[in-house]
């Protein structure tokens, strides 16, 4: 591994919806400035795992979170914590493109304008380094006024990936930000991870085994709520320890 210091320290994570224990015990160091991907079957507490990390679970009624979320050694569940600024540093893409019903150059600018940017000359070097960051600014530099509903599926979400960098977070989650894609815009999505590493730590669901094994230098494998193994994706892949972990990634179940 490049770099052994952890940007996200997880430890003994429950996390519940109302009665329903989702979570269990689960706990996780994310090396910073890798990719951390995050695999198992649908329905095993991957997407809930990764909003933990920037408390997107909160917006949800009756849930409950015991454990410890570290990101750069402090606790992002203390009371005092502000959420907005947590938000901040830990940006979010989902598995469909959201981008918003405005310009392209909207969409970048919002955040940096939420955060009290004003000044036109800021925001246009904001706008243009987020877009240039996410492999966007060459294909969208002469329509920035345009609608961003308008672009193809593969574009709006460089585009949410851009937004995301337009706040100058730490950290990128990406829940399955390729699912609904072709696979020549998944190719360029996963180029771009590869860049992004290099100034951020990225967390990654993916339901593809082939996507994890290729943009991944980290892997935890989870299954009913549990991780049952994590490691370099390359042990993880070539010599799991756990049988449960050879048998999803063989294809046996899942």
């Amino acid at each position: 591994m490049t770099n052994s210091t952890h940007k996200i320290i997880v430890e003994d994570l429950d996390f519940y919806y109302d009665d329903f224990q989702a979570l269990e015990k689960v706990s996780l160091k994310a090396p910073a400035n890798q990719v951390t991907a995050l695999i198992g079957p649908s329905g095993c507490g991957k997407s809930t795992f990764l909003r933990t990390l920037n408390r997107m679970n909160d917006l949800i009624e009756g849930t409950q979170v015991e454990g410890k979320v570290l990101i750069d050694n402090e606790d992002i569940y203390q009371d005092d914590l502000d959420v907005v600024s947590l938000r901040k540093r830990v940006g979010m893409v989902f598995q469909d493109p959201n981008p918003f019903p405005k310009s392209i150059y909207d969409n970048v600018a919002y955040g940096p304008k939420a955060h009290g940017i004003k000044d036109k000359d800021k925001l246009d070097d904001i706008v243009e380094k987020s877009l240039k960051r996410a492999a966007l600014w060459d294909e969208v530099h002469d329509r920035l006024d345009k609608s961003a509903i308008g672009i193809s599926g593969g574009q709006q979400q460089r585009l949410c990936i851009a937004r995301a960098l337009a706040v100058n977070p730490d950290v990128i989650l990406m829940d399955e930000p390729t699912s609904a894609l072709d696979p020549v815009a998944t190719a360029k999505i996963e180029e771009l991870v590869e860049e992004l590493k290099e100034n951020y730590t990225i967390i990654i669901v993916t339901h593809s085994m082939q996507q994890a094994a290729r943009i991944s230098d980290y892997t935890a494998f989870f299954l009913t709520g549990e991780i049952v193994e994590a490691g370099p994706t390359e042990k993880i892949f070539e010599r799991p320890e756990d049988q449960r972990t050879e048998d999803y990634i063989t294809g046996r179940f899942g």
